[in-house]
């Protein structure tokens, strides 16, 4: 199959309004799933979209917050909504779709290491296969640090797998050859995967939104008999399969926080000298010592970058890493010998 150049004009199309069309987005760690978000939020026009997320964390929502309705759910000023996924997928699917408010699309973000499938099946294998329809499984895949060790993965595999159309996303920081040797890799686990190349997860709505790409009749019964529980037990069971995924692939999620600011010159040497090569992502929200702004942190592979914005709270050092086999010692010893 031929592989989709996006081209950058944006056409919304026309949604259909019997059942709220759903969206899913998976990716391995790091691949750029939020910044599509991001992109999607920033580029809905007239689209009224809800977005599932695990953690507002990452989507800009500073700029454009209108009212905070709970602490689960933000309303944005240009008509959104983000809903996090705290008490359990079916839950938080219930709440946008109680409001009074007209909601025409939902996107919901998995995280890095989720398997799409027990996600995918919620939605066909419960009560909302009435309430809503699902119209595609985005899977986005970073190009630049692909490789056949990243993707030993189960979870990995399974995304590209179920995925309706791949976004290969960060083209630009690869060579032809790459790109190529990546596509093959894909085609080969999926056949028949649509593949859009991508830059910052920018892509025109109407190649993601509104295609009705999931083949919901290939989800056969005997998967659908394997939701019966997950739909009366939806928190027990999500909880479950995710830990029991981090273990299978070998993943752990370890989390520091301090009370001290970091020495920004040691923090850098720890990140380019001495962070073990199986740290995969990191993320946090840190405190130097020389600086009043808060700076909020994102490694994925070897790339990172800091954000700085104001203190909304009192300053302190919060960061997780998410990798193999980590050393939770070890890093904490290193990540002690940064503060001032």
């Amino acid at each position: 199959m031929s592989t989709i150049t996006a081209p950058t004009q944006n056409i919304i199309p026309d949604i259909p309004k019997r059942g709220m069309p759903v969206t899913i987005i998976t990716g391995f760690l790091g691949s750029g799933k939020t910044t599509l978000l991001n992109q999607i939020l920033k580029n809905k026009q007239d689209l009224k979209v809800a977005v599932l997320v695990n953690e507002f964390g990452d989507i800009n929502i500073d700029s454009q917050l209108l009212v905070s309705l709970d602490e689960d759910m933000v309303e944005l000023s240009n008509g959104c909504i983000c809903c996090t996924i705290n008490d359990g997928l079916v839950d938080a699917v219930y709440r946008v779709l109680e409001r009074e408010d007209h909601i025409d699309y939902m996107v919901i973000e998995t995280t890095g290491i989720a398997d799409p499938l027990p996600i995918i099946l919620t939605f066909l294998g419960t009560e909302l296969r009435d309430l809503t329809s699902l119209d595609s499984i985005l899977t986005v895949v970073d190009a630049e640090t692909f490789n056949q060790e990243h993707f030993e993965s189960e979870a990995a595999l399974k995304q590209i797998t179920y995925g309706d159309i791949i976004l290969l996303n960060k083209v630009d920081l690869v060579k032809p050859e790459k790109l190529k040797e990546v596509e093959g890799f894909i085609h080969e686990l999926k056949d028949s995967a649509r593949i859009i190349h991508t830059q910052h997860g920018e892509v025109p709505l109407p190649l993601i939104l509104g295609v009705g790409l999931t083949p919901t009749d290939d989800y056969t019964v005997h998967n659908l008999e394997d939701t019966h529980h997950h739909e009366h037990h939806h928190h027990h069971h999500d909880h479950e399969h995710h830990s029991h995924h981090l273990e299978n692939d070998g993943f752990v999620s370890i989390s520091f926080q301090f009370d001290s600011p970091f020495d920004v010159h040691k923090f850098e040497n720890f990140l380019t000298e001495e962070m073990p090569e199986n740290v995969f992502r990191a993320k946090g929200i840190l405190w130097f010592s020389d600086s009043e702004l808060r700076h909020i942190f994102q490694l994925s592979g070897l790339r990172y970058n800091l954000q700085a914005d104001e203190w909304r709270s009192s300053p302190r050092n919060q960061i997780v890493f998410i990798g193999r086999k980590l050393d939770l010692q070890q890093i904490h010893s290193q990540l002690n010998k940064c503060l001032v």
